[in-house]
């Protein structure tokens, strides 16, 4: 007899869109047939919101939630917050709490503790397991998760490394985008120029500076960059003297008129789980000329669906874009094209869909 089909309650507590919420937009939206997904929210980001709404998600806001240490402990120790979400957990009768961000861990670790459920964490990146003031929240969460999530071989290995006891726990599903959204785009026209599109967060862990720096030592290369952060100001000043070859963006909820625009994507990346805006730009036909930091590799094949530095600093990507521009456009367009059949067969939002199915399935059948 098959199990019922749980509901599941992701739990988000976050000040910022990046590749986490984006994924959940499609882990979440509602499918005809399929599990019932609820989003139990505390964010003091109206953009936050305003992406979760804007996808059709059924979300329970539980108002804003400051991102300062001493908040954070109030919310993760407290009782006010986790009355807030025992009580959203209790009225959709023992969901599976699905947990996302690291703000989130602790919180939703004893909500479910408390209502008896099943909790499935998914690690979106490595973030806790490098940063010291991170690790005893993010151990003490995770030796109660039912099911830990990787988004990527590479994330797995340095979870299960950190916590070994983890590791019949541990599942692989890679993050996928909706193919019909990203689907191949023309080759974008001629231009005197090799034109690269770099798409995230601008803070250090995404490596903008070191793509900046590239840039220096290829003139006839532009870069527009699509994203904003704390580090924007200093990353202008930075590419002030490339004479308008850099230009920054902003964020944008839709990146398909920058790849458009592209010939291909950087990524310089210091620290990457995956690489959201690698798949895209995969998906949309682009190849991605990026460093062979942590999970990279895994998608970005060289010499197949793009190219791949030998190193990882200016000088390493400024000589693999030299490779990408000397190609010349079919070469680009025939890695391009490998990628998007890639993305088409392996991840797709309907591939991360079932990988996830195939989790939930398993918690059904042991609740049950």
């Amino acid at each position: 007899m098959t199990a019922p089909l749980r509901s599941v309650l992701h739990v988000v507590v976050a000040g910022e869109v990046g590749g986490a919420e984006r994924m959940l937009c499609d882990l979440a939206a509602p499918v005809e047939g399929g599990r019932d997904h609820a989003v139990a929210l505390l964010t003091s980001s109206d953009r936050l919101r305003g992406l979760f709404s804007g996808a059709g998600l059924d979300v329970v806001d539980g108002g804003p939630a400051r991102e300062d240490p001493v908040s954070f402990l109030r919310r993760s120790l407290g009782r006010r917050e986790l009355t807030w979400l025992r009580d959203v957990v209790r009225r959709r009768d023992r969901p599976v709490v699905h947990l996302h961000t690291f703000g989130s861990q602790v919180l939703g670790t004893r909500a479910a503790l408390l209502e008896r459920t099943e909790i499935v964490r998914t690690e979106h990146s490595t973030r806790v397991y490098d940063d010291p003031s991170c690790w005893p929240f993010a151990r003490w969460s995770l030796a109660r998760a039912d099911r830990v999530v990787c988004i990527s071989e590479h994330v797995r290995a340095v979870a299960v490394g950190r916590a070994p006891s983890i590791a019949a726990r541990a599942r692989v599903v890679y993050n996928g985008i909706a193919t019909d959204r990203f689907a191949p785009l023309p080759p974008p026209p001629p231009s005197p120029r090799l034109r690269l599109a770099l798409v995230g967060r601008l803070e250090p862990r995404k490596g903008v500076d070191v793509a900046i720096d590239a840039l220096r030592l290829l003139p006839d290369v532009e870069l527009r960059v699509v994203g904003d952060g704390e580090d924007r100001a200093r990353l202008e000043r930075r590419a002030r003297d490339l004479g308008g070859r850099v230009t920054f963006l902003g964020y944008a909820d839709d990146v398909r008129d920058t790849l458009a625009w592209c010939d291909a994507l950087v990524v310089s990346s210091r620290k990457e789980g995956l690489g959201i805006a690698a798949i895209e730009a995969m998906a949309s036909a682009r190849p991605v000329v990026s460093v062979p930091r942590d999970a990279l590799p895994e998608i970005v094949r060289d010499g197949e669906r793009g190219w791949l530095a030998h190193g990882t600093g200016p000088g390493a990507l400024a000589r693999v874009i030299a490779d990408a521009r000397d190609a010349g456009p079919d070469e680009r367009a025939r890695r391009g094209a490998a990628a998007a059949a890639y993305v088409r067969e392996s991840l797709s939002v309907e591939a991360m869909r079932a990988g996830y199915e195939a989790v939930y399935r398993e918690l059904d059948e042991g609740a049950a």
